[in-house]
């Protein structure tokens, strides 16, 4: 018979969900980046189709911008008031 699932394992899960998050994010902006290059290699001088692909090229990148700058404002806050915000922990009641 197994034990009940605790909080700690809600924690796991939530970790787990948030390591994936990232790396999916990560594996997107590298497709993203590859499918935006080929668009503007075979544009073939087309304005409208070179458009496009600078747009993907454009919003791949603000997307890892966004990415990096959220962490760095949880790494931020963490610095100044010293609490981990980068790490998912249910604090137990006394």
């Amino acid at each position: 018979m197994q034990d009940p699932a605790e909080i700690k394992d809600f924690e796991e899960i939530v970790r787990n969900i948030l390591n994936i998050a990232i790396r999916l994010a990560g594996v997107a902006l590298f497709i993203m980046l590859i499918v935006g290059g080929f668009k503007y290699l075979t544009a073939g001088g087309d304005p409208k189709k070179a458009e496009a692909a600078q747009k993907t090229l454009t919003y791949a990148i603000g997307g890892l911008v966004l990415v990096i700058l959220a962490w760095f404002i949880l790494l931020f806050i963490k610095e100044f008031t010293g609490v981990d915000v980068t790490k998912f922990q249910i604090i137990p009641t006394p």
